[in-house]
């Protein structure tokens, strides 16, 4: 059964082009556009998933890219930057209070897509919030406390902020599937492989554990308390092992292995490209707008099943 996995990727690339003339606009945006379209800043454009992410947004419908904000590649036309046929005349700014104020003056409705910075997040959806525009957040290694302000900050103002520790629609397929696993199982042990060296235990292993932990099942208990080193890390006080491995020119790989007597159950997701995060980017856009406060997607499964409308 395949199934979710992680938020991880490679550190943010970003490419260098050739120097292209663009105008300084006043308007974030000349695409042809909609009234009733969703105008959508990416902020973060320049790097692999922002990039991704314009792409994605043009072709989507109901909405369309009205900034592109990154410290890199400044002035540089965002369509080009993103091998698009066509350019689409919104130049990347490094300026977000410039980008919003522009669109705000539309009265269109607008989302912010965010994939910056953990320390810098914040300060960003509140400048969104300001200009009355929502928020969504794709920030993997985003620390709780932020989550936390982010979603007692937007309550208080009545603006949705959608704050997901994935956008694999996959992801969030495995990890449900692993909490309904955990009821029928004693034996638990996860598995990730990454074609780089990273931070591990993942984002998304650490979220599998914890959705696991605190359901009444103690597991792995011949061997709980164990200190070899070879049997991985512990991750919390219910016996969870992740074990973590680089192996270059493989996929981004999570699986979780549930065993009983005679018995193997096995949940197995890859990602091999930053597109398969651009359907859940689609749906969020969409959702977002009708949200009155921050949510953490891939904790709460039931409203991340009514948010994805599984």
């Amino acid at each position: 059964m395949a199934v979710a996995l992680s938020s991880q990727f490679h550190p943010p690339t970003y490419r260098t082009l050739k120097k292209i003339k663009t105008k300084q606009l006043v308007s974030c945006s000349m695409q042809p556009t909609s009234q009733s379209n969703i105008k959508v800043v990416i902020n973060g454009a320049a790097k692999e998933i922002g990039r991704a992410a314009v792409v994605a947004v043009t072709k989507a419908r109901g909405m369309e890219v009205a900034g592109a904000v990154d410290s890199h590649l400044v002035g540089q036309d965002i369509g080009m930057v993103c091998d698009m046929e066509e350019a689409l005349e919104i130049p990347i700014i490094n300026d977000l209070t410039m980008v919003l104020g522009s669109i705000s003056q539309s009265k269109a409705t607008g989302v912010v897509v965010d994939f910056t910075d953990p320390s810098s997040v914040y300060e960003n959806v509140k400048q969104a919030t300001a200009f009355g525009m929502n928020s969504v957040v794709y920030l993997p290694r985003i620390k709780l406390d932020t989550v936390t302000a982010l979603s007692a900050f937007c309550e208080k103002a009545s603006m949705g902020c959608l704050v997901a520790p994935t956008l694999s629609i996959g992801s969030i397929l495995l990890q449900q599937a692993a909490i309904s696993a955990s009821f029928h199982y004693n034996n638990v042990e996860i598995i990730e492989s990454r074609p780089t060296p990273t931070d591990f235990p993942s984002p998304n292993a650490i979220q599998i554990a914890n959705n696991l932990s605190n359901l009444g099942q103690i597991y792995n208990r011949e061997d709980i308390s164990t200190e070899i080193l070879a049997r991985g890390q512990v991750l919390g006080e219910d016996g969870i092992r992740v074990h973590s491995l680089v192996l270059p020119g493989l996929p981004s790989s999570t699986t979780v292995y549930f065993s009983g007597p005679g018995d193997v159950y096995t949940l197995k997701h890859d990602i091999t490209d930053v597109q398969c995060l651009m359907p859940g980017l689609i749906l969020a856009i969409r959702k977002v707008v009708r949200l009155k406060f921050g949510v953490w997607l891939g904790e709460i499964f039931v409203e991340t099943r009514r948010f994805f409308n599984f």
